[in-house]
């Protein structure tokens, strides 16, 4: 039994660079001319001249919170989408509501390489326990067991006991699913008696994946990995058995960038992610997921070679209400260009004295009262509330991705 799913997964680092970088041009370039959305996103941008993934930091960010609007002004899809009505198979509602399309192709999310990774090979039965109604990660994780030849039970959420029984009498060898609920069924099979032993296999998602769970799953003999999915781009990362990090899909480029703008952070920093996918039918551009992470030294112990990120380290989404106005990390990247000579900040609301406070502590060699003056003024214009400024130490605040801090405390 092989390995890796394909070769693609051990490609040297210069093949893959070069493979992805002549993709990710093609994918702008088809974008342009076939996705209405991006012909006038990329309508001033001369794609002639980018000829490094390094150039992609020039081209403006796609934001998810964006697409209910969008959708509004060009619905169903807000333009993003490059194929004909007749290749549409679905149409999901996620919350928002944003709506995602499904063609045709086959293993149009890319999940057979996360659940092969995680053990599923053909022939083999995995229950689905991912919603199949109106959101996609049912239709998701089936389109993946069916790439590998594996048949799905779809079970759903809820009716833990009709699951139980359906389990214990088809005895499936793989889960898809949530871990929490995975973990819930078996706490059913054991106060119902049945066997679950069949279930060596399991791909979670959905939500985070703590070491006890792991640990709980391992000890029945459940060999659990996770990966990272959205509706919107299928798999971006996912882990092996190796448990060392979540390495990232063959098909999509990543980036990590300060929150609230597309400029990307040094290796290692905790940032949002952006995705460029390569699916010609839905060809997002550097969108932000609004999920933070960081990316890894070196590469999987498994033997993958492409390179890995953190998993999911938060929301990169930091918006605050202080006094009745939105604070967002957009405001926070406006203001930072405004004043070049700020080289980090972090925005801190507390409550105080039964009142909302904002504070700007950023780092400067320039921390002159003049400036403070200056920044105490843009806070006012950009952010249409007053907040105090506070000069720290250089290197003195977190590079942890975050840009507002509500540490406010109401008790």
């Amino acid at each position: 039994m092989t390995e890796f799913y394909d070769a693609r997964e051990t490609r040297s680092l210069d093949e893959r660079q070069a493979s992805l970088t002549s993709a990710v041009i093609a994918q702008l370039n088809h974008a342009k001319a076939n996705a209405p959305a991006y012909g006038k996103i990329l309508e001033n941008t001369n794609l002639a001249e980018l000829t490094s993934l390094e150039d992609l930091e020039a081209l403006p960010v796609t934001r998810k919170s964006a697409l209910v609007e969008l959708q509004k002004l060009a619905p169903p899809f807000g333009g993003f989408t490059a194929f004909e009505k007749s290749e549409l198979a679905y149409t999901f509602v996620s919350p928002g509501p944003i709506y995602e399309p499904q063609t045709h192709r086959p293993d149009y999310w890319r999940l057979g390489r996360a659940l092969f990774a995680a053990g599923i090979r053909e022939g083999d039965t995995v229950h689905n326990s991912f919603s199949f109604h109106l959101t996609p990660a049912g239709a998701m994780l089936t389109s993946g067991c069916h790439a590998l030849g594996a048949s799905v039970i779809p079970g759903g959420v809820g009716q833990t006991e009709q699951q139980v029984a359906s389990i214990t009498a088809l005895k499936p060898s793989g889960y898809a699913g949530t871990p929490s609920f995975l973990k819930i069924l078996f706490e059913k099979a054991d106060e119902m008696n049945a066997d679950f032993s069949s279930i060596k296999n399991a791909l979670v998602s959905g939500e985070a994946f703590p070491p006890s769970v792991r640990q709980s799953l391992s000890d029945r003999g459940v060999n659990a990995v996770q990966s990272y999915a959205t509706a919107d781009l299928g798999v971006i990362a996912y882990e092996s058995s190796a448990e060392s990090g979540l390495i990232l899909d063959e098909d999509v480029f990543v980036e990590i960038v300060k929150p609230g703008t597309g400029e990307r952070l040094p290796f290692g920093e905790v940032g949002e992610v952006l995705v460029t996918t390569l699916n010609p039918d839905y060809p997002l551009i550097r969108f932000a997921t609004g999920d933070m992470s960081a990316m890894m030294e070196g590469i999987s112990p498994c033997g993958r070679t492409n390179a890995r990120i953190k998993g999911w380290m938060g929301r990169a989404d930091q918006t605050a209400k202080v006094k009745g106005m939105f604070v967002r990390p957009e405001q926070m990247a406006q203001l930072v260009t405004r004043h070049p000579e700020i080289e980090r900040a972090r925005l801190v609301i507390d409550w105080q004295n039964e009142t909302d406070m904002m504070t700007l502590r950023y780092e400067s060699d320039s921390g002159s009262e003049a400036l403070s003056n200056a920044i105490e003024e843009s806070i006012r214009e950009l952010f249409k509330v007053r907040g105090g400024v506070e000069l720290v130490d250089a290197n003195s605040l977190p590079k942890d991705g975050v840009v507002i801090e509500d540490i406010r405390k109401y008790n």
